[in-house]
């Protein structure tokens, strides 16, 4: 029997190559330094290229997209996003004729969250009664996410002649992973057609083929990262931190890594040994495999990160899915070879590690590197 710690560490194994690229580079050396002008000039180039492609050019030769009607019980929304290995999906009224929302792993955790802080576990029967529409109006309230009206707030799309610049904008700006790019022949834009969901990962795509051969107009992607005011790192002692920094040990209750995510604002938490070493990742994404075998009917206090994350790596998994669970960088990576790991589908975040020991040093997220380049 293979310890779980020895199956937490095969996941995250490094490129041997990678291992020794820090004895090239040394902390004690320099800072690497570039000028205003420079930064200035690669935003500007970056600028200019995201305002003259459009969302049109994110669109796969083939592919599906998935939505949701908002009549939908939760329990039956949870199971099909599981089943089709999604984060998150559109929701279609019929009455309207439109698209209303999108319903995301967070709202699954913000359900089970709700559901245990009234005291009890949670049951099919209360899951089948309580429709998506129920729990996205009763959110909007709590959140204050209603207009002038009494109304909620509109569905945030993109059509798909916007440019990436707005594109990436709004999605900064509105702190969301995805957006959907609808399109209505209509004037007053009745039948939509969901065309796809717009990513940060699709628009660094774009970026990272575009400049990769031209990587000499913009002087910022041949520096170390850890030389760039990006991403969340690790405090050092005496040191404070403007960003929380979260790390699990791999027994933590789950009930406890949901309450952190929520209440530390982020998408992923580490998870590490007694030596801060990486183990694996726990992400909001992962809230959908405890559909199998309806595991989110357990006590969440007393299952373990360790456990809920097994129920996502069973033999079905394709490998591709499994490798990129924990996808790490070192502080002495170029935000060149950075911004192309992020651009891979599926990987939103790169946790920085130490060479060798996989000591966790930070965290660099597709969110970081579009506020750092768009300025």
């Amino acid at each position: 029997m293979v310890s779980g710690q020895m199956q937490f560490q095969s996941q995250c194994q490094m490129d041997s190559n990678d291992l020794h690229r820090i004895s090239a580079v040394t902390l004690n050396q320099p800072m690497p330094r570039i000028s205003e002008e420079d930064v200035h000039a690669s935003r500007h180039h970056i600028s200019v290229f995201l305002a003259a492609h459009t969302a049109y050019e994110l669109l796969p030769e083939s592919g599906k997209v998935v939505a949701l009607d908002v009549d939908l019980p939760v329990k039956q929304a949870f199971h099909i996003l599981s089943e089709q290995g999604i984060p998150m999906a559109p929701l279609w009224d019929f009455c309207k004729g439109k698209f209303v929302g999108v319903l995301s792993a967070l709202d699954f955790i913000l359900i089970l969250r709700e559901l245990g802080n009234h005291g009890s576990n949670l049951t099919e029967e209360e899951l089948e009664t309580h429709t998506v529409s129920a729990w996205k109006e009763g959110k909007a309230y709590m959140n204050g996410q209603i207009d002038g009206h009494g109304r909620p707030r509109r569905l945030i799309h993109v059509g798909p002649h916007c440019n990436l610049k707005d594109v990436a904008l709004k999605i900064l700006q509105n702190g969301v992973a995805l957006v959907p790019i609808i399109h209505s022949s209509s004037e007053d834009g009745s039948f939509p057609q969901l065309l796809h969901l717009a990513s940060l990962s699709g628009i660094l795509k774009c970026i990272c083929r575009y400049f990769k051969h031209c990587s000499g107009s913009l002087p910022i992607l041949q520096l170390p990262i850890y030389s760039i005011p990006l991403g969340t790192w690790v405090p050092r002692i005496g040191e404070s931190s403007s960003r929380p920094f979260v790390m699990l040990r791999h027994t933590a209750s789950l009930s406890y890594a949901l309450k952190m995510l929520v209440q530390a604002q982020v998408s992923s938490i580490p998870i590490v040994d007694d030596n801060d070493s990486l183990l694996d990742i726990y992400c909001r994404s992962d809230i959908t495999a405890l559909a199998k075998g309806r595991a989110y009917t357990h006590n969440l206090d007393e299952m373990t990160v360790y456990q809920a994350l097994q129920l996502g790596q069973d033999s079905n998994t394709p490998y591709e899915t499994r490798s990129q669970r924990c996808q790490m960088c070192l502080r002495t990576d170029t935000l060149l070879k950075v911004m192309e790991q992020l651009a891979n589908p599926g990987v939103r975040r790169l946790v920085i590690v130490e060479a060798g020991s996989n000591r966790v040093e930070g965290i660099v997220s597709l969110t970081d590197i579009f506020r750092f380049l768009l300025g």
